[in-house]
């Protein structure tokens, strides 16, 4: 008993997922059509993306990115890279799949310069870059790609739509990365290319190809947005077995178990008469708040899932559905993959990580929901 409550401590968010599937299939008996209404393709891409970045952190197959961050010299330049390598990687291959890149490579960055005081605000920083660079494209995001598909507007007039709050957002992290470093602008990361980029060992040739081809057909994936993306899960696995057999007990199985929870809860909640009347009634009309007050409680992806069907201004919608994840750590199941790689680095300072990511984020949303509210407003 001691051993399971010590790892539910460490992993807060996967008591809170199970106890609301948990709920949700009380109060909503299970039927056959809620495996079907689960989002799968979710799932399985971000098995594959969990597992291939994996290897590519075992065969350090990042180092021509190390080596290209070691000649940035100071600090706020080296955060201004991070900080938008997120923000611009996340319209293409969604805001999950950036922090998965870019936050093991911060930490790694910033414990190399000994500059270990700065991780939880530039990977705080990088959440938010991942939330609101994705909102630009309609596969940037779990939630976009649901919407964008259910809509059926083009993907020119989507970009248009999102590109006013993309542009504020933009300038707001130049502001808040310059902020970070007001008392000494130009301090030194003490970095070089040595330091950190590490070397490639000639024997571990074959996995650093086998996984830079499995990195390529997971982008393939998202970008092409095929039907057939469980053939390309299969061929992740099996590629992988094949490889290196050991990776695959690494992969990050309590985060994909936090996900399937949270589509459990969304699909059993959208299929209950009296909660369907209720949103019926409540939602349209006051879709920015909804959607940002529901995502505070199962989600963005879930919440996206159980309003769209009751929501008149679907812009209102994906505005309010892309700016929940700067209110809690629980709005954005990106948030929830940022935390899960920070304690999987430094355990037991879970609590750190939420307060410093909720002040942080609190203050960027205090700057972008107004304008986020007028814009929305328009409709798409």
């Amino acid at each position: 008993m001691k051993k399971i409550l010590l790892f539910l401590k460490k992993e807060p968010m996967l008591p809170v997922a199970l106890l609301a599937a948990a709920v949700s299939l009380i109060v909503t008996p299970p039927t056959k059509a809620l495996l079907s209404d689960i989002d799968w393709r979710t799932l399985g891409t971000l098995f594959m993306m969990l597992t291939v970045l994996e290897g590519f952190k075992q065969e350090n197959i990042f180092r021509p990115l190390l080596r290209l961050t070691g000649r940035i010299g100071t600090m706020a330049g080296l955060s201004l890279f991070l900080v938008f390598g997120v923000f611009f990687s996340s319209m293409f291959v969604t805001n999950d799949v950036s922090l998965i890149v870019f936050v093991p490579i911060t930490i790694l960055l910033l414990r190399a310069a000994n500059r270990e005081a700065f991780i939880l605000p530039v990977i705080s920083m990088e959440n938010i870059a991942a939330v609101r660079g994705s909102l630009l494209t309609p596969f940037g995001s779990p939630q976009n790609l649901f919407i964008y598909g259910q809509s059926g507007v083009s993907a020119w007039r989507f970009i248009l739509f999102m590109l006013p709050i993309w542009l504020i957002s933009g300038a707001l992290l130049v502001c808040f990365v310059l902020f970070l470093y007001r008392k000494e602008p130009k301090m030194r990361t003490n970095l070089g290319e040595t330091d950190v980029a590490g070397v490639w060992a000639p024997e571990r040739k074959k996995q650093r190809i086998v996984y830079a081809a499995l990195f390529l057909l997971v982008l393939g994936v998202i970008v092409t947005r095929t039907r057939f993306w469980y053939i390309a899960v299969a061929a992740v696995f099996l590629a992988v077995l094949l490889a290196d057999r050991r990776l695959l007990l690494k992969t990050d199985y309590v985060l994909l178990v936090t996900f399937f929870c949270f589509f459990v809860f969304s699909s059993s909640v959208a299929t209950n008469p009296a909660v369907a009347e209720f949103l019926r009634k409540t939602v349209a009309g006051r879709e920015y708040a909804a959607s940002i007050l529901m995502s505070q409680l199962i989600s963005n992806v879930p919440a996206s899932i159980v309003l769209y069907p009751f929501s008149n201004n679907v812009g209102a919608l994906l505005y309010g559905l892309d700016s929940a994840g700067l209110v809690s750590l629980i709005g954005s199941l990106a948030s929830v993959i940022n935390y899960r790689i920070y304690v999987r680095e430094y355990p037991g300072k879970g609590g750190k990580f939420i307060l410093t990511f909720t002040l942080i984020s609190l203050a960027f949303f205090a700057l972008v929901v107004l304008p986020g509210y007028f814009i929305s407003k328009g409709g798409m």
